[in-house]
């Protein structure tokens, strides 16, 4: 691929950030250089915000159905780029092509659900709530909002927040992460092509001073953001004080409890696929696996026969399957956490800081990894790694894997493996996550229902997708009506 360079779209126009900063953009797998990104200043999310602010009354006036029809547009264009979405995608953040397709079509999946904002955006009525006075509540577009983006689904993230804010009658402005913009570039190629009036949305690249800019920006009212719990906490506070909505998804150290009577085989590759896919870098990531009872030998050895047994390679590669972690801070942040179980006393079952990928001696590459032995107060199984690291931790009962689970910080997403509905029902009734799964190793939501987790994993009140993204992107008016 030739080098790019990643642009700003304000206004209807591609045009090249103003900032001095700039830095090069790497193929995870290869190591090599992609391309470049130039950070945008203050000046230039401003041009964003007022070119989105210009847009937003007659955008605001556009029918819902009309609106509907954007997004209808919008769907055929991804469709016709998804395959280039998607090997771009392997290419700047380093997982399979499979994985990448999933998150395009993912990203796709939102698109066609929010283009039925004519029904999901209805208020409600009720004549005579007095004599002769009648109320009705309108969901109306709240102005400009904005989303700070990941760099590990560098296509779909942003797709998690834009068909919901334009559907609803918002403009919006998009940060991709300064990792990986080109996922996004392509995005707004489409984007650029649907013939939105100008403004309706814009992208700025950039890295902190863009962000707060956009914390502090008066004429943006809410602010979407998926990144670690830190990250997560800051933009939350951050906005709050400057008087913005915020949902802010953060990070996770989640759960997959085998109970002694779960069906091993499927078991053992629906952990595979969560502890795994992605090289681990998701916030559904699997990372502690809770063996209860007189499961742990049986368990212990199919997962790690299982996970040593992975292809590690280039994502492009059909062969491959686990590619490298997304970029060379994130290898060595992985590494490091390995070598602190290893001081911490844990046992290492098996160790990816020994993989190599002969075609790619420059890649960023950690192979699968297990530490065994692993105590709840240990470093490993308290904060999230976000690499192929797992935990296997052992519980003597349900009750023992539970006490583990509340006393985690973070509760995104949790799974059971049983056999038993009562186990089953139980889990799913105490777990704090607010994504649960039996006998999934992926509780991911489809996007018509809300996804967020809980407690330091989420800061915020709505979540995204389905009807709580449709609350957060507009304002409920209450109209008291009485004649005489």
């Amino acid at each position: 691929m030739a080098a790019r360079v990643a642009k700003n779209y304000v206004g209807g126009e591609w045009v090249e950030p103003a900032g001095t900063e700039s830095q090069e953009t790497f193929d995870p797998a290869t190591g090599e250089p992609l391309g470049r990104v130039t950070f945008s200043t203050a000046g230039d999310v401003d041009a964003a915000v007022r070119a989105a602010r210009a847009a937003f009354p007659e955008w605001r006036a556009t029918p819902p159905l009309s609106r509907a029809r954007w997004l209808f547009k919008l769907k055929g264009l991804l469709e016709e780029r998804f395959e280039e979405a998607a090997r771009l995608c392997t290419m700047e953040v380093g997982k399979t092509l499979e994985e990448s397709r999933g998150e395009v079509r993912r990203a796709i999946e939102v698109v066609e659900v929010m283009a039925g904002v004519p029904s999901l955006m209805k208020g409600q009525c009720l004549e005579d709530i007095a004599a002769g006075l009648d109320c009705v509540v309108y969901r109306q577009p709240a102005g400009v909002f904005a989303a700070i983006c990941p760099y590990n689904f560098p296509f779909m993230v942003s797709l998690w927040f834009l068909p919901p804010a334009i559907a609803t009658g918002n403009c919006f402005i998009v940060k991709p992460s300064e990792q990986d913009p080109f996922s996004q570039q392509l995005l707004f190629e489409a984007l650029d092509e649907l013939s939105l009036p100008p403004g309706v949305v814009g992208m700025v690249h950039g890295g902190k001073d863009a962000v707060n800019a956009l914390l502090r920006h008066p004429g943006v009212t809410g602010v979407s953001i998926v990144g670690s719990s830190p990250t997560a906490k800051y933009i939350y506070e951050e906005g709050a004080r400057n008087g913005k909505r915020v949902q802010a998804l953060g990070g996770a150290k989640n759960f997959l409890v085998v109970m002694p009577d779960a069906v091993l085989g499927p078991t053992v590759n629906a952990l595979i696929g969560s502890c795994y896919g992605c090289a681990g870098q998701r916030c559904l990531a699997g990372a502690n696996v809770v063996a209860v009872g007189d499961v742990y030998e049986r368990l212990r050895d199919a997962l790690v026969g299982k996970a040593r047994g992975l292809v590690v390679g280039n994502g492009l590669d059909p062969a491959t399957q686990m590619g490298p972690l997304g970029n060379r801070r994130s290898m060595e942040k992985v590494v490091r956490a390995i070598e602190t179980g290893v001081k911490e006393g844990a046992k290492l079952l098996l160790d990816g800081r020994s993989v190599k990928v002969a075609a790619h001696p420059g890649g960023f590459y950690v192979g699968p990894t297990i530490f065994d032995g692993v105590t709840p107060g240990m470093t490993i199984a308290r904060e999230e790694i976000f690499g192929p690291v797992v935990n296997i931790v052992r519980a003597k009962d349900f009750g023992e894997a539970m006490d583990m689970i509340d006393a985690c910080p973070m509760a995104n997403a949790s799974s059971i493996f049983t056999s038993s509905g009562k186990w089953a029902r139980e889990f799913a009734y105490r777990v704090p996550a607010s994504m649960c799964g039996v006998n999934i190793g992926i509780a991911a939501p489809m996007s018509f229902f809300s996804f967020g987790g809980n407690r330091e994993s989420f800061y915020g009140d709505l979540k995204a997708h389905g009807a709580e993204s449709i609350d957060f992107f507009t304002d409920r008016k209450v109209v008291s009506t009485r004649w005489f």
